[in-house]
Parts: structure tokens; sequence; C-alpha cells
């Protein structure tokens, strides 16, 4: 099997929808030996962040000497980018190889009537069968959806269970409260494992601290009061956390100082269990790490941004770093959501800082929210909206727009943000041999 053909089998069996539940992914491994239960695992679940907590993470494991493994979804620059080691995408003979393992197991099952694994189910056996190759020492695991039904959420050693900030998104799948979303992604947590929370609201810590108390979990929460912030642009940020001094980051926002201060709860929690990671080890990490699609320049003249803010928690984080960053310069919006969002709210928060706005369809046309009717919820907060017929379009205007200080700021769902980084780079390039 070729690295084509297995991207095709992948759409292929992606007809089988998004299930929830673990007797089929337990059924698949079962049928590849099991390679989860061999590695050892750092499972993060949360509604925002999970990303950057897991970069940051594991790019301090790895700058520590350990071969660290990294599972994320979504992805925005490429394909394979959801399964690395080291930061090292999966290579296409590799990815190729062990797909074509799965679906041979995949095959197996339906001959004997177990059913047809998801797609998502069938990616993660893949990754578990990369990181088993490539003899990893940890792995850090990012839940797909919720957690506790989470296709990961079969692993069985956990060292550490991570929480991003959990807020209200995926209502319809997780719950209508709070409370029943915490539950859910509560779900990750193993006996013996220890859990490591952002600061949360106090419903979601009380069912966060309840659900260690069961499993028999010490409990260590990121306090932000202790993150003293000596310097902070959209280029990035130095701060101090419990006596380490000049810490950097890469990451712009506020938000992204939490995230790496739930990392360093994290990576405290391996040393007492005994990790050797040394602080040289740690601030080397942090400032190496990057996350595409989180507050990311992708061009600084003119100044484009990109961020997969797509819920209303991570909109307000977005509009603090708009406002604290860029006051007083004109902002260019290009907006692209899932149906299946608060789409209503984000116009809300972020279209009156705007002064030019353009809708798109996202590529997954079954999910995207058409442009024409993000357009009319937009409008009612910046007139100067107009739905593009296409991605390409919407970037083309923004740059032809943008002028002098101005700043362009692509954001929502993270499935569109890869392709308008291609984009912006062509463009530029055409607009400059046109000069």
């Amino acid at each position: 099997m070729t690295y084509k053909e297995a991207r095709v089998y992948l759409d292929e069996v992606s007809k089988y929808g998004s299930v929830l539940g673990l007797d089929m992914i337990r059924g698949l491994l079962g049928e590849l030996g099991n390679p989860q239960d061999s590695l050892k695992f750092i499972h993060i679940a949360g509604t925002n962040g999970k990303g950057s907590v897991l970069a940051y993470t594991s790019t301090i494991l790895s700058e520590a000497g350990y071969r660290t493994g990294r599972y994320v979804s979504p992805t925005v620059v490429s394909y394979l980018e959801r399964i690395q080691v080291d930061g090292k995408w999966i290579p296409e003979d590799d990815f190729a190889e062990l797909v074509e393992e799965v679906q041979k197991a995949i095959a197996r099952m339906e001959a004997e009537g177990k059913g047809s694994p998801t797609v998502f189910e069938a990616e993660t056996a893949v990754a578990f069968l990369y990181f088993r190759k490539m003899n990893c020492d940890l792995v850090v695991l990012e839940t797909g959806l919720g957690g506790e039904l989470d296709a990961t959420n079969i692993v069985k050693n956990t060292v550490a269970s991570v929480f991003t900030p959990i807020s209200r998104d995926h209502m319809g799948f997780l719950g209508d409260t709070l409370e029943e979303i915490a539950a859910v992604k509560a779900g990750i947590i193993k006996p013996g494992c220890t859990v490591v929370t952002a600061q949360q609201k106090p419903e979601v810590l009380k069912v966060l601290s309840r659900k260690a108390e069961e499993m028999k979990c010490s409990i260590r929460t990121a306090d932000m009061g202790e993150a003293k912030v000596s310097r902070e642009d959209w280029n990035g940020q130095r701060f101090s956390y419990r006596g380490l001094e000049d810490i950097e980051i890469s990451l712009a926002g506020r938000h992204q100082v939490e995230n790496a201060v739930t990392a360093l709860e994290t990576i405290e929690l391996l040393r007492t269990a005994g990790y050797a990671v040394s602080d040289v080890a740690v601030k080397r990490g942090l400032r190496k790490a990057t996350w595409p699609g989180r507050f990311t320049c992708i061009n600084r003249n003119p100044l484009f941004i990109i961020d997969g803010a797509h819920n209303e928690d991570a909109v307000l984080r977005l509009r603090e770093s708009v406002e604290r960053y860029f006051n007083g310069r004109r902002l260019i919006f290009i907006m692209g959501v899932f149906r299946d969002k608060e789409y209503d709210k984000i116009a809300s928060i972020m279209a009156p800082l705007a002064d030019e706005i353009y809708t798109v369809d996202l590529p997954d046309s079954d999910r995207s929210l058409k442009a024409s009717e993000l357009e009319c919820a937009v409008k009612p907060y910046c007139k100067n909206t107009e739905a593009k017929q296409d991605i390409e379009a919407a970037v083309k205007a923004a740059l032809f727009s943008a002028k002098g200080n101005d700043v362009i700021l692509a954001f929502g769902s993270l499935s569109y943000l890869g392709q308008v980084t291609e984009l912006v780079c062509l463009e530029l390039e055409r607009m400059g041999e046109k000069e």
C-alpha cells in the first residue's frame, strides 16, 4: 500500500462517521496485539488549549532526552502532523505500512461480524502501532471528543490526566451543563495516576476533584496568580513561575501563559514520579514549542494572523489578545465556522472590532455554515461584511485591502487555516512578481 492508497482507504472508512464508545477500538486494538498496553501516557482533555499544553509538554520531554510521541487532532499544516515523535511527523512509508496492517485487522473484524471501526479509531490504532514501533518513553495524547468514551481513552497506563479549561462546547454530544461536560472529560482519570488541571470554574473543579478522589488520585492545580509576565506582544512572551525565572514562549495571548503553566505543573508531577527533567530542558522546550493555528503569524507585511478560535471561550480570549496587541490598528477579518458552533455569539464578540469582514465556506461542506448565512449573522456588528465564493477570493480581497499598519486575522475553524496559509504565500508571491 502506498501513502496515497492509505489516504484513499481512510477516506472510505470515514463513511462510518463518528461514534463514541470503546467497544470497537478495543476490538481493533485486540486484533493488533494491543500496542497501547506497552506505552505510558500523558492524557489531555479540555475545551480549549489541549494542543498548546501538548506542544509545551512534549517538547520539554524531548529536550530532556525522552523519546516522546504526540497524537493530535485536528491538524492545520498536514494530515501527517497528527502522529509525531519528538516533533517529527510520521513518514509516509511508515504510515502506509501501518494503515495496511490496520486495514487487514478491520477486514478480519468485518468478516467475523464484529462491526466496522470509524476513521478516528483506525487513525488512533495507527498512532499506537507507530509509537510502539518507535519505542516511545512517553506519549502525550489529546482526546478527540470528550473523554470517557473517546477512542483515546482505551489506554491503561496513564501517568498523568491533564485538564485544560473546560467550557461549553459539543453540548449535543457531551451534555447540557458544565457539570455534565466536566464529568465526561473526567472519564480519562485512571486509578493511581496524578491529575493536573488548569484553573477551572468552581463547578468544574468540584467534578474533577470528586473523580480524582474516587480513583485515589492526587490533584495539582496550575495557579496563574503565581505567573508574573514581564514581556508580552503578538510575537511571544516572557514570564516567571514558582521560582523559575525568564521563561520564554513564542505563542501569543495571555491564555498561552496559562497553558504553559499547566505544562509546567505536569512536568513537576513527572519529576516527582522519577523522570529527570532539568530546568534547562524545561526552558528550552517552552521556548521551542510551536503550535500552528494558535494566534500564529504567517506574514509580517501585511501582518497576517491565523487562529482556530471556534467557541465562545476561545473567541473571548482571541478578542482580549486582539485588543491588547492591535489597539488602534485597522482590522480585516476572514471568518469560517461550522454550523454546530455558537456563531451568533462568535459574531457578537469579534465582529465589532473589525473594519472589514469576509465570510467563507469551509472545506467540509456538510458541516460548514454557509458564508451567506454567516454574513447575515455578522453584518449587524460590522456593516462592511461580504460573503466570498471561496477561501481564495477572501484571501485576495483581504490582501488587496490591507494597507500600511493594517492587520488581517483569519479565524474560526482550524480546518481551513492550512489552506489560508498556502493561499497567502501564493498570492503574495504573485503580487510581488506583478510589481
